[in-house]
């Protein structure tokens, strides 16, 4: 009787499950328009696009550069895609009400975002982006936030590519610049260490939970029947499954931080989630939706950037070469002034490699765009930032270089219209955390440049992307490291060595001597002791090789 119940339960849900499976394609047919038989839409229904192309991203940067336009329509997805400027600014300042994020994007990162600031319109949206415009702008969090990049990157960074460069092995740079992302942005963001979320399993598990989440999230929305993966997420089964389980692991760790973040309290703290805390602190759903969309965002975005940045680098050394130049000339001054070309290396990189490749809006009420296309109510709009970085009629017949001179003026670096290069978006949602994500690479490339060679296996292979929501690049990006010299003279070193030295017992005082490469230490403490605690951040091959000159300063010293 129990085994005739069971059968006729199971047989009632696969009914259901064809039932569904057969009205979504119903729905396809009338809504989706499948039977276009338009060149455009044949090759995206039929994956054969793949045939010339190595990314869907190529494909959409192909057929907007054969638009008079600069905009194309993909039928069967119900989407305009366009690379002009002018409808930017259109869709994200002029006409901005109409065109919002929209319920149907909400649905697809609703699970993983929430209603974070990154996936709500409206009232939520303006009253989150008001508080962490009041944060980010604030001068004490920007010192915060610059100190704390600067001491990861010499704890983090920098021993890592030292640890590759004394063994000789290869590193896989996306892995090292995700590792420092995360690490910064918990800092920044939540005020915590690594070392001090207390989880059940490695936070490897975690960050990887993130990147399947974020590839299960992007599937989502190129899906071409969204009722496929609504139904498969009804009946938790194949992708949508893995992706609840995901979501599962990064609920987890959100808990934790703000677990953490109330133990430790939050009243005069720095960190974005403690002022979030301060007017929102028993509302542990709109925590966890602040936390995730601050590591989702401070962790991908920059470690995309960096990595395509160097692999860019090792494909043109003469413009390493030519960074190298501004870093010997600007010395300590490197942080404040002398950068310009540094700066249009950086945006010259994520013209060619956004961390964010394309961004999909809304259309409220029936619009036409100043090309004059039509858009009707309901059409999903898509800019594409990579597109439009390969548009000669924006940026030239040398489109396809990498050339950061573009970005200067004389010797001064000029930026450009973000309507021009939305790859902080533009309008009245240009990111609120442009400024310290510049500073974030910028201080990377001058750390690591100063001190090594980075030589990238393979750099004149294709670029292939991975799914996400973000740039990732497929297999990641693997370069062997040489020391070029030695120094404790990148920003950051200091900082590490302090937060090492007190928690060291023994150590009553200490001072550590930038210009003369000695640390002095008072207390009950033996020279050889700190020499090696210090080791232990790294900084051994940054502070202390062999074969110093006799006359140089003691390495450590005891008062």
């Amino acid at each position: 009787m129990v085994e005739f119940g069971t059968s006729q339960l199971a047989f009632v849900l696969l009914s259901f499950a064809a039932g569904f499976f057969a009205f979504a394609l119903l729905l396809l047919l009338l809504q989706k328009r499948p039977w276009c038989c338009c060149r455009v839409c044949r090759a995206c229904l039929s994956g054969s696009w793949a045939v010339e192309f190595d990314n869907l991203s190529d494909w959409y940067a192909h057929l907007l550069q054969k638009s008079p336009t600069g905009t194309i329509r993909i039928h069967v997805l119900g989407k305009t895609v366009t690379a002009n400027p002018a409808n930017v600014e259109y869709m994200l300042r002029t006409r901005f009400d109409n065109f919002p994020k929209g319920k149907p994007f909400t649905a697809i990162l609703g699970d993983l975002l929430g209603q974070g600031i990154f996936n709500v319109d409206g009232d939520a949206w303006r009253l989150q982006r008001k508080m962490a415009s009041l944060a980010l702008g604030s001068v004490k969090v920007r010192e915060y936030a610059s100190c704390i990049v600067a001491e990861e990157i010499a704890s983090g960074v920098l021993p890592r590519l030292a640890a590759a460069a004394e063994t000789g092995s290869i590193i896989d740079l996306q892995d090292v610049f995700r590792r420092f992302t995360f690490d910064a942005i918990c800092r920044i963001s939540f005020g915590l260490e690594r070392g001090c979320i207390e989880l059940p399993v490695p936070m490897e598990e975690f960050t990887a939970a993130f990147d399947t989440a974020s590839r299960l999230s992007a599937m989502r929305g190129a899906s071409v029947a969204p009722a496929v993966w609504k139904l498969k997420r009804i009946l938790n089964v194949g992708s949508e499954r893995e992706l609840r389980r995901a979501i599962s692991m990064i609920n987890e760790l959100a808990k934790e931080v703000i677990r953490q973040r109330r133990k430790l309290g939050y009243d005069g703290c720095h960190d974005l989630l403690s002022r979030f805390m301060s007017t929102a602190e028993d509302d542990d759903e709109y925590l966890r939706d602040i936390v995730v969309s601050f590591l989702l965002a401070g962790r991908d975005a920059v470690a995309s950037a960096l990595t395509g940045l160097f692999l860019l680098l090792a494909r043109n050394p003469q413009v390493a070469a030519r960074i190298g130049e501004e870093i010997n000339a600007g010395g300590e001054n490197m942080s404040s002034s002398g950068r310009d070309y540094v700066q249009a290396a950086i945006h010259e990189s994520m013209r060619l490699y956004p961390p964010v490749q394309f961004d999909s809006k809304w259309c409220v009420e029936d619009d036409v765009l100043p090309d004059g296309t039509f858009v009707g109510q309901g059409t999903r709009v898509v800019y594409h930032p990579y597109a439009m970085g390969r548009m000669e009629r924006i940026w030239g017949a040398d489109y396809a270089e990498f050339r950061p001179e573009r970005w200067l003026r004389g010797k001064a670096f000029a930026a450009e219209s973000l309507f021009k290069y939305p790859v902080f978006q533009a309008g009245n949602r240009v990111c609120l955390g442009k400024e310290l994500a510049l500073v974030e690479i910028r201080k990377v490339v001058v750390a690591v440049l100063e001190q090594f060679d980075v030589e990238v296996a393979d750099a004149g292979r294709p670029v292939k992307f991975a799914p996400g929501l973000n740039t990732t690049f497929s297999g990641g990006v693997w370069a062997r490291t040489v020391v070029l010299k030695v120094g404790m003279s990148c920003e950051g070193c200091v900082g590490a060595v302090k937060r090492v030295l007190t928690k060291m017992e023994g150590v009553e005082s200490f001072d550590v001597d930038l210009k003369g490469q000695k640390v002095t230490v008072k207390g009950n403490v033996q020279p050889e002791a700190v020499l090696q605690t210090v080791s232990k951040t790294g900084k051994k091959t940054s502070f202390w090789e062999e074969g110093t000159p006799a006359d140089a300063p003691a390495a450590a010293t005891t008062a």
